[in-house]
């Protein structure tokens, strides 16, 4: 991501959530309504005309119906650890997300929010923010970071997070713009840094769309624009691997849904023609229970 410029990745999720909430109640997926208020009246207009021709489905099939169900399934996800006493979330790579202003038990509980997030794509959200509601929300915490000099751990530990809290890390859309040891410190973090039942979830690329074994639209398309957006495509997962790879790494209670799953769960009645794509899938894990010497050797670190 370019130094001083916003998420064009983070505007065009944004774009497709606005677009599914605008379909009626019956039609949609998921509802955001914060969404189209995010971005401009000119890009969301201009998006729209070409997912309305159909352009986007034919360079990149079913990958707009993967976002929306990952909305989706984030939701339910999250309210299930609201429901299930939460204490914290912290939100990585933030973007436009709205869930802290949209679900209820996140506005109006005591859950501390933290929303993590490169300075420049952070400042335009807070602004359309004040906008928006006309003041920024008690329970959000907003932790502007550049990985390129700071670490997860001194930012949020500067900020007031807890790491005895029942915490819930979300990572959306994150994952496969990082490095491999981008993603191993920040699992590590997770590991090593939060309460009894805490929890990450988080979506991810096969590799295989990413060495080439699998060839889609929307992959070649990433790579031709990363000068300009300034996001290009670094890291995989190779499939039906991520369960070890997470159990390597202090998580248990590996859980992974991927298009086949998401498809058959929401895209029923007049959506079930529409398509998911393939090579991504949706994974969430819990926190290993550490022994009182592990959590020693990891304050030592």
């Amino acid at each position: 991501m370019k130094q001083n410029q916003a998420s064009t990745t983070a505007a065009g999720i944004a774009l497709a959530r606005a677009i599914e909430s605008a379909k009626p109640a019956g039609e949609r997926i998921c509802y955001d309504p914060f969404a189209r208020r995010f971005i401009s009246g000119a890009f969301y207009h201009f998006g729209k005309f070409f997912v309305d021709i159909g352009y986007s489905e034919w360079k990149g099939p079913g990958v707009i119906g993967f976002l929306v169900a990952r909305v989706r399934y984030l939701d339910d996800y999250m309210q299930s650890c609201l429901d299930n006493g939460l204490e914290q979330l912290v939100i990585l790579g933030a973007g436009y997300d709205s869930r802290a202003y949209r679900l209820e038990k996140l506005i109006a509980g005591p859950v501390r929010v933290f929303e993590v997030d490169h300075p420049a794509t952070q400042q335009v959200k807070r602004e359309q923010l004040q906008k928006i509601l006309g003041r920024l929300p008690e329970h959000v915490i907003y932790v502007p970071i550049d990985f390129t000099l700071e670490t997860l751990e001194n930012r949020l530990s500067d900020s007031g997070y807890d790491p005895q809290a029942k915490t819930l890390f979300t990572w959306e859309g994150v994952t496969q713009y990082l490095t491999p040891d981008a993603v191993d410190s920040t699992l590590a973090f997770v590991a090593g840094h939060s309460g009894p039942g805490s929890a990450i979830i988080f979506d991810y690329m096969y590799t295989s769309l990413l060495d080439g074994t699998v060839t889609r639209g929307e992959v070649s398309n990433m790579r031709r624009y990363r000068r300009f957006t300034g996001e290009g495509l670094v890291f995989g997962i190779p499939e039906g691997t991520v369960a070890a790879f997470l159990e390597q790494r202090g998580f248990c209670q590996v859980r992974n849904v991927d298009a086949d799953w998401l498809k058959k769960t929401y895209f029923t009645g007049v959506n079930e023609r529409r398509q998911v794509a393939a090579g991504y899938a949706i994974v969430s894990a819990t926190v290993k229970t550490r022994t009182h010497e592990e959590k020693v050797e990891g304050q030592g670190t």
